[in-house]
């Protein structure tokens, strides 16, 4: 069935779970004309259906018309698997809406905020005639306005307020008829880019789209017509794709960010078939087309050096695979850019859940790379929730074709992004460890496991950031925290943001967890206990809750109480607090508070060695 005919059957809002993949494969125009179907949809009626649904506020304003802009962006977050709630400013109310905390822009408590920038917003306010020298002007007071806005919605907002590069039309440049005036107002311009490019340097909540490379792919920047008679500042293609990217940035805000990538071999880390044509006969490294393969090759690898985890599922014999990527002179892969290689016959969606299950992570973080239309349609079926990008025979389309959809992208990277691969292949090497002992007991206590459990400092408030918005299975409350955030909540009067360090005998796997409490009273609340999907299992959790308890109790707090929200995924910590001696305090729409009195509290498991610095892990 399709979109139209659930939406004309009434059926749209209780199968809204199904849009998800009927939008997989749309393009941006198609997309469009979806939107247009699922922007009349009552956000209430879905929730209603379906109350797991991720929900995001987005209030969207600017200096022209913006209503185009909807159905595009309630597409792309519903591509994802998002719900938006949309709040759309009244006509250049921009000013207005971010400058007065009683606004309806506020009033709306939007998580997300697109303030919509356009080159009419400067040339507006340029007289007639004018020189490069005037738009210089102009264009430095509305940077410098945009900039103090930012910087006060930044105080009073907890939400991402995204920003965006101004494109400037030949409309305007060629109304200069000699061209060193020309040359000034395009440095003027690109000056003025950069600025608003780094705000995000000064102020946290702030993110600003470059829509120069959107640009550099021939999308218009205005249509003459709309801009006229609609009043529109971008042409509806820009729209299009600025609302893609902010489906990217919306889907890391709500703890969506891809995590691993998968590739096939034959066709597509390189052409041909190594069983038939042999490591010689493959195109890869020499030729146009071997040369395009290695170039994807390279692409990978620079995915791989910012945390995304890779790996190969292929169906091949192992031993030439290995020798192949180990001596080919035209790879630019190695077996040590891979936290697993996997070659064999077995059908690729036991592999991928074979890779998840020793990974420790869900197949939903996987992005699945094929050429080969019946081993994506395999993979579709059997495990949906896979992000599965199909290639075709052109490997000099290979590169668009995986980095169209930023699957991998975030707001910004930290030391432990660029440490991850190696934290999970020394998981695996875990993995192997456990094999050798007869029981879980005596391979914890050979393991070696040590935590430090501290006070979050400011160095480590990005990555506390991060725990909250890329993990979703120990995540108590599925609550998401900006670093602003986190850090109000480690230096507010009451509150404390303990980070959790924890490493063993096969490597420091850093910060891997974090829980934020507050004291009320005689009271301490857990607001939120996160902890990474890779050091489940080992007692790690019992350990720290056990030493917040202490903590509380030695403090003078007479119990401590904490709460566990249902998420999509979190339904595993569900019995957390009570199988460590909390009881159910209170339920309310699905939301549980426990408590705990304080009087008993469990010991730390024996085989986990608590430590007071970093120093002392060995």
């Amino acid at each position: 069935m399709t979109l139209s005919e659930l939406h004309r059957s009434g059926r749209l809002a209780a199968s809204y779970p199904l849009v998800r993949g009927m939008l997989a494969d749309l393009t941006d125009r198609e997309l469009t004309r979806a939107g247009h179907i699922l922007a009349r949809l009552d956000p209430d009626e879905v929730l209603d259906a379906h109350p797991s649904t991720p929900e995001l506020r987005v209030a969207v304003t600017g200096h022209r018309t913006l209503g185009p802009l909807i159905p595009p962006l309630t597409a792309e977050l519903a591509r994802h698997g998002l719900l938006m709630r949309p709040h759309l400013s009244d006509f250049d109310a921009h000013v207005f809406d971010l400058g007065d905390p009683e606004s309806a822009l506020y009033a709306a408590e939007p998580g997300l905020v697109l303030w919509v920038l356009d080159p009419d917003m400067v040339f507006d306010e340029v007289p007639v005639p004018w020189t490069a020298a005037d738009v210089e002007r102009v264009l430095d007071a509305k940077v410098a306005m945009v900039r103090d806005l930012a910087a006060a919605f930044d105080r009073r907002a907890d939400a991402t307020l995204v920003l965006n590069t101004l494109p400037l039309p030949r409309r305007f440049t060629a109304q200069l008829t000699d061209h060193r005036s020309r040359a000034r107002l395009g440095a003027a311009w690109r000056a003025a880019g950069a600025r608003l490019l780094t705000l995000g340097d000064e102020i946290p909540s702030v993110i600003t789209l470059d829509l120069d490379p959107l640009l550099a792919e021939g999308i218009p920047a205005e249509d003459a017509r709309l801009g006229r008679y609609a009043r529109t500042g971008l042409s509806p293609a820009l729209l299009a794709r600025y609302a893609r990217e902010v489906g990217h940035l919306a889907r890391h805000l709500t703890g969506r960010t891809k995590k691993a990538l998968v590739c096939d071999l034959d066709g597509t880390l390189w052409g041909g078939v190594l069983g038939d044509d042999g490591p010689e006969g493959i195109e890869l490294g020499e030729g146009l087309r071997g040369e395009a393969f290695t170039a994807f090759q390279k692409v990978i690898k620079q995915l791989g050096s910012h945390g995304v985890l890779l790996a190969v599922a292929s169906k091949n014999d192992l031993e030439p695979v290995e020798k192949t990527m180990r001596d080919h002179p035209g790879m630019a892969l190695h077996p040590d850019d891979f936290v697993r290689v996997t070659a064999n016959w077995r059908p690729k969606p036991d592999n991928l859940t074979a890779l998840a299950q020793a990974l420790n992570i869900g197949v939903d973080s996987f992005v699945f790379v094929d050429d080969s239309a019946y081993e994506c349609g395999l993979v579709r079926h059997a495990l949906p929730e896979v992000t599965v990008v199909q290639l075709n025979e052109e490997p000099a389309r290979h590169i668009e074709r995986l980095l169209h959809d930023g699957w991998f992208d975030t707001r910004e990277l930290n030391a432990e992004d660029h440490a991850r691969p190696s934290r999970y292949r020394e998981e695996l090497d875990r993995q192997t460890f456990l094999a050798s002992f007869d029981s879980i007991a005596d391979y914890l206590c050979e393991l070696g496991v040590w935590v430090r459990l501290a006070p979050v400092i400011e160095p480590e408030i990005p990555r506390a950031a991060q725990l909250t918005l890329r993990t979703n299975q120990f995540n108590t409350t599925v609550q998401r925290y900006r670093a602003p955030q986190v850090r109000a909540a480690a230096d507010g009067p009451g509150t404390r943001v303990f980070g959790i360090h924890s490493g063993d005998r096969f490597g420091d796997n850093g910060m891997v967890g974090v829980i934020f409490t507050r004291a009320e009273g005689d009271t301490v609340h857990v607001d939120n206990f996160v902890l990474s999907c890779r050091v489940f299992s080992r007692g790690i959790e019992t350990a720290c809750l056990s030493a917040v308890l202490a903590d509380a109790k030695a403090g003078g707090a007479r119990a401590v109480e904490a709460v566990y929200r249902p998420g999509p995924k979190n339904a595993g910590v569900r019995d957390f607090y009570p199988d460590h001696g909390f009881t159910l305090a209170d339920e309310e729409n699905g939301v549980l508070t426990f408590r705990h009195s304080l009087a008993d509290i469990a010991a730390r498991p024996a085989h986990i060695r608590f430590i007071e610095s970093l120093e002392e892990r060995r």
